[in-house]
This record gives structure tokens, C-alpha cells and sequence, in this order.
């Protein structure tokens, strides 16, 4: 059963990579946004590099807040637009999933286990193909 279980294991290790990059991004994005929306030097660099809009007065920008205010006025319009386009994608994920219809992940799934269970043809193919698709597709984070 150790060979099964590893060359389960071994298939399809670079079709994680979307899920891996989705990962990366979004966790960099995330951590990302904190310094870009309120933290002054970082807010600065970015006004000065790409939006050019005119700096309040030192005085309008001595907390966090204030700054967090400023950095606002150009930070809202993408994060609401890719927070839309998200809310869409969620959407329409969900309406395939009512037709019927196999998402990235349950393709894989399917398409690993009918390796498996042609790699090991002598064993019972629904429980090979079964215990396939309960597998996780990485054993490592990264």
C-alpha cells in the first residue's frame, strides 16, 4: 500500500501551483495593504511614484488614522473593484457547481485517481479511485 499511497502522492504536484501562487499573492497582498494605507513613509513613496495626488498638510497627517484617511482616497476605488470582481467569481463558481459542472480541483482529483487506478490495475479500481480523491493534493504547504 506504501506504493500506492506515494505514487498517489507524486502525481500532479504541479497543478498545485495555481492554488501555491493564489496563496503567495494573496498573503502578500494582505499584509501589503497595511503599510500602503497607513503607514506615512510607505503612503509617501507610493503617492509620489503612482497616484501624484496633492500631500495634506503636516498637520492633517500626524496618526496613523489620518494618514490611513489620505491614503484612502486612491486605495478604496481597487480594493472595492477586486473585491467585486471576487464576490463575482464566488458567483459564478457556485452556479457551475449547481449544474453539475467539476471545478480545477475535482478535474484533478478525477483525472489522478484514474491514473492510479491504472497503475495498479490488480487492486479493486473503486477503492483505489476512492481513496485517491480523498487524498490531498500536496503533502508539503510548500
Amino acid at each position: 500500500f506504501d506504493k500506492i499511497s506515494k505514487y498517489n502522492a507524486s502525481q500532479f504536484t504541479e497543478y498545485t501551483l495555481p492554488y501555491k501562487v493564489g496563496i503567495g499573492v494573496s498573503v502578500t497582498a494582505g499584509f501589503a495593504s497595511f503599510p500602503l494605507c497607513f503607514y506615512s513613509p510607505v503612503v509617501h513613496w507610493f503617492n509620489k511614484g503612482y497616484v501624484t495626488t496633492d500631500v495634506p498638510e503636516p498637520q492633517d497627517l500626524e496618526t496613523m488614522l489620518e494618514v490611513g484617511s489620505w491614503a484612502w482616497n486612491w486605495m478604496e476605488p481597487p480594493l472595492g473593484q477586486i473585491s467585486f470582481f471576487l464576490l463575482c467569481l464566488q458567483f459564478a463558481r457556485s452556479q457551475i457547481q449547481n449544474l453539475g459542472i467539476k471545478p480545477y480541483t475535482a478535474k484533478i482529483l478525477e483525472l489522478r485517481a484514474q491514473k492510479l487506478v491504472k497503475m495498479f490495475p490488480k487492486y479493486n479500481a473503486e477503492i483505489v479511485s476512492d481513496y485517491s480523491k480523498v487524498q490531498s493534493l500536496s503533502k508539503n504547504f510548500f
